[in-house]
Parts: structure tokens; sequence; C-alpha cells
């Protein structure tokens, strides 16, 4: 099974969550750190940018804590900028568990591909066909950020982190986590243009 390249960004709530979605899908796959995101300013920051620029899809356990981090998204986010991706309720346990959860239901972690593929195209994610011209944002590659000394150079951690305050993202991105942002959010011109200006 293909992955499927979406346009949206998805958020999920942690990262086994991701592990499994990143089988699926070709996208930027955000984690909202469970009840995290509730706390983190800039976590939220970035969610709410992201849904700017290239929309968002929430999918999130089909348990009660998996609503009331979608709930709290929706209040926190334009809801014209976000979908609503579900998956639906099946009982048992993930093989990497002791004992069911709370509710006894799987969550996105224990769903089959095929269950998770459905649902994000039942939430409307945007697909980009092979045919379709690359979008104006992209193109920055991980030798790029090494030029511009934002990894695997000396200085490279103090760059990232000036970048990082900056652009008001998360102090502890990584560089591989900084690069799909980028990516996400700017063409490769813009990002060497905000690069000029530190």
């Amino acid at each position: 099974m293909d992955r499927l390249r979406v346009k949206e960004a998805v958020v999920v709530e942690g990262r086994y969550d991701k592990n499994a979605l990143s089988q699926v899908v070709d996208a930027l796959i955000l984690e909202t750190a469970g009840f995290g995101v509730f706390r983190d300013d800039e976590r939220l920051a970035l969610l709410r940018r992201l849904a700017e620029t290239c929309g968002l899809i929430v999918l999130t356990d089909s348990d009660g804590a998996g609503f009331v981090i979608r709930n709290f998204l929706k209040g926190a986010i334009p809801p014209d900028r976000v979908k609503h991706a579900y998956i639906p309720d099946v009982y048992g346990k993930e093989r990497r568990k002791r004992a069911p959860g709370k509710e006894g239901k799987l969550g996105v972690e224990g769903m089959p591909p095929q269950v998770l593929r459905d649902a994000l195209l039942r939430a409307g994610a945007t697909v980009m066909g092979e045919e379709e011209p690359s979008s104006a944002r992209g193109g920055v590659t991980p030798a790029d950020l090494m030029a511009w000394g934002l990894s695997g150079t000396p200085d490279a951690a103090q760059n990232r982190a000036a970048l990082l305050k900056k652009l008001d993202l998360p102090e502890h991105m990584s560089a591989k986590a900084l690069l799909a942002v980028l990516n996400a959010l700017y063409d490769r011109r813009e990002a060497e243009e905000l690069l000029a200006d530190l």
C-alpha cells in the first residue's frame, strides 16, 4: 500500500500514534504530548500556524481522553482550518501494553493501516497527486540545514535556537522536526531570507 501524500499537517496524541500513522501517510505529523498541549503555548501556536498555512487534521484516540484533546483543539484553532478524522471503537489492547486502556479500546497506534487511511480520506484529507505541480512551499533539504549552520556544525544548536526563537517555535525542536516545519510553512527562498536576518 502506497503512503498517502497529504497536504495538511496531522496531529496525533503521542509518538506511538505518530509511528503508526507514518506508515500510512507522507505528511507532517505532530504530537499533542497527550494533555501536554493544554499547557504548552509554543506547541499550540505552532498548530495554529500550520492550520492557517496548510490546514490541520486532528486524529485522536476514540476514548474519552482523545475527545477531551480533540475538543480542546476545536476551541483553540479556527474551525475552518481543521478537519477531524475518527477511528472506530475497536476493543482490545496494543501489543506493547500489558493491559488494555481504561475504556478497553484500541488507540490510533493499534489500528490497521487501512483503517487509518480510510479515516483520513473520510475526513477530507487533501491527497496530492504525482501529476500535480509541486506546491510553492518546501524544497529545503537536510543538506541545506547543514550549509546554513543549523545541523552538523559546532554552532548548530545555538543557530537553531536563534531561528526557533525568531519563528516562535518550541525551543526543544530537533533539526529533523525543524526541517519538516520549514517545508510546511515556507519555500526554499523564504527560508533563506529568514536566515539572512539572523
